[in-house]
């Protein structure tokens, strides 16, 4: 691609970027920029999250994918409603419960979060917000400024049903087809699809979610051939057979702490981790995407508009839902 077609994708993407910004005061679904700025008086909302995080990222650079993949996690089931921090009661099993999520962590942060909110502004806050401010901070520390804005209001949901995890969350595993389906019924596109993808470029995973393309891709004993010999090799070292669960590998080889492109760098090279991160080269138009987003201004930039759209799915706003006092119970529990 010439510099002269990259300079002109930047300036349109930029484009993107300053309208989320400008357009309004509003985002998706009803929800507001300062949504709390009078509705607390005596602290900022965004400056108590964004402390703590950041103190948290600081003594724990993993600690930012967590935090990234837990507002993802929520939003894809039922929302961003906060119902992944619901814990299990006796009669219910919650999406905590669930396979994709019982790796999930981070919540212990929500609930520090939480617990110095609610000692100034009780009964205000949202977990929901909590968590969109969360996952933007955690990014946003490496590069010491917000690389998203986060429009609040949200209210948090009274239901988490586990069995709703697997059906609406992206798996590791899923083919192309699956995977644009999965978020266009949340209301996003291709190009989101991609770019959020990209949020792979932090964060571990466990050789038990690639041990298949490894050893037995298609159920008799070989590998997948999608994957680079050369890094597939280095994977079998790392996970060899039989596959411990409990090992745990970079999902960007080498860069898993830094927020960066390098990401769509490794997937251009055939060294996407997963069967979805290969997924993105078998159709033109997201191979094309996937190409362009090597560019890191404009990945983040993409990154930043796709951030706001997912965090607008399914809200509950004003009239729905509630504000929960503890972020791991229903009020009237």
């Amino acid at each position: 691609m010439t510099t002269q077609k990259v300079n002109m994708i930047q300036r349109v993407l930029g484009v993107l970027l300053v309208s989320i910004l400008v357009v309004g005061s509003k985002g998706g679904g009803g929800l507001k920029m300062k949504y709390y700025e009078k509705k607390c008086n005596l602290i900022s909302v965004e400056d108590t999250t964004k402390e703590i995080v950041w103190s948290k990222v600081a003594a724990d650079p993993s600690m930012a994918a967590k935090l990234l993949r837990l507002h993802y996690h929520d939003c894809f089931v039922r929302g961003c409603d906060g119902s992944i921090l619901l814990d299990p009661t006796q009669n219910v099993t919650t999406e905590k419960t669930a396979g994709p999520n019982r790796s999930v962590t981070g919540y212990d942060v929500i609930d520090e979060i939480k617990t110095k909110l609610e000692a100034s502004c009780p009964g205000i806050v949202s977990c929901a917000d909590i968590l969109a401010l969360a996952a933007r901070d955690a990014v946003s520390f490496q590069f010491q400024k917000e690389m998203w804005p986060v429009f609040t209001g949200r209210k948090d949901g009274k239901v988490s049903i586990a069995k709703e995890v697997g059906v609406n969350l992206p798996s590791a595993n899923a083919n192309f087809t699956t995977l644009l389906a999965q978020f266009q019924i949340k209301g996003l596109e291709i190009a989101d699809l991609v770019t959020l993808s990209g949020a792979h470029t932090i964060g571990n995973s466990r050789c038990i979610l690639v041990s298949r393309r490894l050893y037995n891709f298609t159920g008799v004993g070989d590998a997948d051939p999608s994957l680079d010999p050369t890094y597939a090799q280095t994977l079998r070292e790392i996970c060899p057979t039989p596959v411990n669960a409990t090992t745990i590998l970079e999902m960007d080889p080498n860069s898993s702490l830094s927020f960066d492109s390098q990401y769509f760098k490794a997937l251009n090279q055939h060294k996407g981790l997963f069967v979805s991160d290969a997924a993105l080269l078998t159709n033109g138009q997201s191979a094309h995407i996937a190409n362009i987003l090597q560019n890191p201004k404009v990945f983040l930039a993409r990154f930043a508009r796709s951030m706001v759209r997912m965090g607008s799915i399914e809200v509950l706003t004003d009239g729905q839902g509630q504000v929960r006092k503890n972020c791991r119970l229903v009020n009237d529990q």
